[in-house]
């Protein structure tokens, strides 16, 4: 299996940089999908100005920056210091921005102040085992916060541990990560046997004129 850093520092060469402004003019935003402009926004995570967040999988740190911007104390994590680094590059001077490199799991397990909301957008909770990551989360958010996250819906009959390629030049295999896939019901399961309450899990269609794949939302309380 790839390094996992190796896996995201090879993604990140092949993702453009986040727009200077959206389509409403801000220089900040949050963004749940795959397409621009589309989808709800931050008000999934319940957070109030001087809450703690927590984004697994920050990668180039846009969503966090956002978060910081609007009054939170945003932490982002990722294992990939080329991600980091251009997070740095364009949000190192955001107030109560901070961002660290680690492996999401060993962070979530050194403990600490606990956190209002945790999210993961495309990212962790995505490609990691939910028996150990949904466990390590919920630990982390105090009595009522809020996880919520967001990735492609599953492949139909193609549920749980599945690889995931990441390609690289023309003469060179590409890389391969595992990710997690269920349906809604199935993440409504999981996080409801791993202790988490008003869990909902919902496929949001694509804007129209785009392809078809949707993007899947999960919100569930600790």
């Amino acid at each position: 299996m790839t390094d996992t850093a190796t896996a995201w520092n090879t993604y990140s060469s092949q993702r453009p940089a986040r727009r200077p402004v959206n389509a409403a003019g801000a220089t900040t935003w949050f963004n749940w999908t795959q397409y621009t402009d589309h989808g709800p926004d931050a008000g999934l995570l319940g957070l109030r100005p001087g809450d703690r967040v927590l984004d697994l999988g920050c990668g180039k740190g846009g969503n966090a920056a956002h978060l910081a911007a609007q009054g939170m104390t945003a932490v982002g994590v990722d294992i990939s210091p080329v991600q980091l680094r251009a997070a740095e590059e364009r949000w190192g001077d955001t107030p109560d921005l901070q961002l660290r490199r680690a492996d999401a799991v060993a962070y979530l397990r050194e403990g600490g102040e606990p956190f209002a909301a945790v999210y993961s957008v495309y990212g962790v909770v995505w490609f990691s085992d939910p028996s150990v990551t949904l466990p390590a989360i919920r630990e982390r958010l105090r009595p009522g916060g809020v996880l919520a996250f967001s990735q492609r819906p599953p492949v139909e009959g193609c549920y749980g541990c599945q690889a995931s390629y990441i390609p690289r030049g023309e003469d060179e295999d590409p890389l391969v990560v595992k990710r997690w896939d269920y349906e809604p019901a199935g993440w409504e399961r999981l996080l409801k046997e791993h202790g988490y309450s008003d869990v909902q899990a919902w496929v949001l269609d694509a804007p129209p004129g785009k392809r078809k794949v949707g993007t899947l939302i999960v919100q569930a309380r600790a």
